[in-house]
């Protein structure tokens, strides 16, 4: 299970900025590469820090439309303009900061593919809900769906396994690739009766020669630890034998952690952690370690840093000690004028009879829609 692990990290990563009244914070970005390098885990051996590139316009027309990626060009000289119905305004240089999002999760791929690394994460990328023809959900470009569609044609991989654990449904990436059937799209998320992009129901599988491999787990509020890892026993693991993937994606939004500030789920580092590590070891049982892990959403600033570090120390087999360090402290307190975390791990949470019952029905009515469909 020997390998490296890559962080991509560029200072300029922060560039990707809507405004300081913006819910969605590069600072989160900044926090989780510093946690990180304070807890020593650069310092490892099995740890390499990699630079991103943009991506060129090329590459993001991999997904993406023309006549969108021109608007975006358009609004972004003027530094103005709505990419959707108001959540993702155009600010100056938003081209530029969005391609190397998309970029950093592209070098991430090719670290991968080559086998340069075994792992790689990037804590920018995970912008799934944007689509071929326009932004969506704060996001402008959708890195994940433009290095599904970069696997394909360069590397000619036929079955990629896309594990998205945000709060959110990855509505982008789900329709963008809804009848492709190279694609296993697994997606646990907050109920769309409850929260944006309100998709994601469990009827949803898919269709043509892809039905059976869009599988959504829609979740009720209020979910905790130990309802979400029995539903991710009773679906992941199966699914990803049957299927047998050259590579696995897994965006890692923060947001399904408790006291987000947009969902309304009950996680704990527990289960990133749980599913980082089953992730890992299906990745190394099935497709040679290959794993590609993105960010995505996390609206609460003491949250997503200790997540994130949790979920790259579990992917490089490392696991830091609980302290948070002084220094970083002192930083989010001067940076976010809150009270800093005061552990790196949370205590689990446990659900209550009907959550739990509400969970095994979604699961339940998940694998009746499915059949057996997936090959």
């Amino acid at each position: 299970m020997a390998g490296k692990t890559g962080l991509v990290w560029d200072e300029r990563s922060l560039d990707y900025d809507f405004g300081p009244e913006h819910p969605l914070r590069p600072l989160r970005v900044k926090l989780t590469y510093d946690l990180i390098r304070s807890k020593g885990i650069l310092d490892q051996n099995s740890v390499q820090v990699v630079k991103p590139r943009p991506a060129s316009r090329e590459e993001i027309l991999l997904f993406h439309g023309e006549d969108y990626v021109r608007l975006v060009e358009q609004y972004s000289k003027k530094g103005s303009g709505l990419l959707d119905m108001g959540d993702t305004p155009a600010f100056k240089g938003c081209y530029e900061a969005t391609s190397l999002v998309v970029g950093a999760s592209m070098v991430a791929a090719d670290e991968v593919m080559s086998g340069r690394l075994s792992h790689a994460f990037n804590p920018s990328g995970g912008l799934h809900h944007a689509h071929p023809e326009r932004a969506s959900g704060f996001c402008i470009f959708n890195d994940p769906a433009v290095v599904i569609a970069h696997l394909k044609s360069r590397y000619k991989v036929k079955h990629i396994v896309y594990l998205d654990i945000d709060a959110h449904h990855g509505d982008g990436v789900m329709y963008g690739y809804y009848d492709d059937p190279a694609v296993l799209d697994i997606d646990f998320h907050e109920s769309g009766n409850f929260l944006f992009p309100g998709t994601g129901f469990p009827d949803e599988i898919g269709k043509g020669e892809a039905k059976g491999l869009k599988l959504n787990v829609s979740l009720p509020p209020s979910t905790g630890d130990e309802a979400y890892l029995e539903a991710f026993q009773q679906i992941v693991p199966d699914a990803l034998r049957k299927f047998r993937p050259e590579i696995i994606l897994v965006q890692c939004g923060a947001d399904g952690h408790m006291d987000d500030r947009l969902a309304h789920l009950r996680l704990t580092t527990k289960v990133y952690t749980e599913v980082v590590r089953h992730m890992h070891d299906l990745a190394h049982e099935l497709c040679n370690g290959k794993l590609l892990l993105l960010g995505g959403g996390g609206y609460t600033l003491a949250n997503v840093p200790r997540v994130w570090t949790v979920a790259f120390s579990t992917l490089a087999g490392l696991k830091p000690t609980d302290d948070i360090p002084l220094q970083w402290s002192k930083e989010f307190e001067i940076a976010t004028q809150e009270d800093p975390p005061l552990k790196l791990y949370d205590k689990p949470t446990l659900d209550d009879e009907k959550t739990l019952k509400e969970v095994r029905n979604a699961v339940s009515e998940l694998q009746t829609n499915l059949g057996n469909e997936i090959r």
